[in-house]
């Protein structure tokens, strides 16, 4: 079911569609909030000036960043949890052999 969301992005309101739960629309519209002033206060302190467009570029970046690197670390963890049960299916296989 389409909702709208509304995010508000350099003092200016922005309403789009979301297609998902709008819990979770509004968590991604101000998960992108949050880096935006982020990258904004950054700025400040380096005493940048970069365009919106800029900004929002370097926003959206650092976002995809840190989806990749989740995904890279579930990989990881699943990968290890894979390796761990075959282990340990390999030691219980072990100990039923020496039961008999």
């Amino acid at each position: 079911m389409e909702q709208l969301v509304t995010i508000e992005l350099f003092g200016q309101p922005y309403t789009f569609k979301a297609e998902s739960e709008a819990t979770e629309a509004k968590d991604v519209a101000n998960s992108l909030a949050k880096e935006v002033e982020r990258v904004k206060r950054q700025q400040t302190d380096q005493s940048t000036d970069l365009s919106k467009l800029t900004i929002l570029i370097i926003a959206a970046l650092n976002i995809a960043n840190e989806n990749i690197e989740l995904k890279k670390d579930r990989s990881n963890f699943l990968e290890e949890i894979f390796r761990r049960s075959e282990s340990l299916i390999h030691t219980l296989d072990d100990n039923e052999q020496i039961i008999r």
